[in-house]
């Protein structure tokens, strides 16, 4: 497990290094015990928590861990409990940036949902390619994709 890259402020840097954490062992506290050790609200807590432990996932880096935050996923039990498949999370997150993203982030996508069935497996995200290219091929993608690219 590599070590998280959170956006924490100068305040939550000092208040870790005073409680002698280091960053990869957030992932294993609880909002609250966040809450209380960084002295902010349980819901930033929540959010810094959600980001240490998506980015826990092989191949979910700091990036794709707040992707899933802003699709409303806190947690990988979160992710399973929606039902939704790795298509139609990349489907959402491009209607939410009104751009369409590069076929890796699907690719990520997949991955965070096969985690979120399957604790402790060690897949990457290019163990989804194969079957990405294969479902596009099958059933393309909704016709009210954005047009855009994620790099223009």
């Amino acid at each position: 497990m590599s070590t998280p890259k959170l956006p924490l402020t100068d305040d939550e840097r000092k208040r870790l290094r005073q409680a002698k954490i280091k960053l990869i062992a957030i992932a294993g506290f609880t909002a609250s015990e966040l809450s209380t050790t960084l002295n902010v609200p349980k819901e930033r807590a929540d959010l810094l928590l959600a980001l240490a432990k998506f980015q826990a996932v092989p191949s979910i880096g700091p990036s794709l861990a707040h992707n899933l935050v802003e699709l409303g996923f806190y947690s990988l039990d979160e992710i399973k409990a929606a039902g939704e498949s790795g298509a139609q999370l990349v489907e959402r997150l491009e209607k939410l940036h009104g751009v369409w993203m590069d076929p890796c982030v699907e690719d990520v996508m997949r991955l965070a949902v096969h985690h979120a069935g399957n604790p402790g497996s060690d897949k990457q995200w290019w163990d989804f390619t194969a079957e990405r290219k294969t479902y596009r091929k099958q059933h393309g993608y909704p016709a009210d994709r954005p047009s855009k690219s994620w790099h223009q």
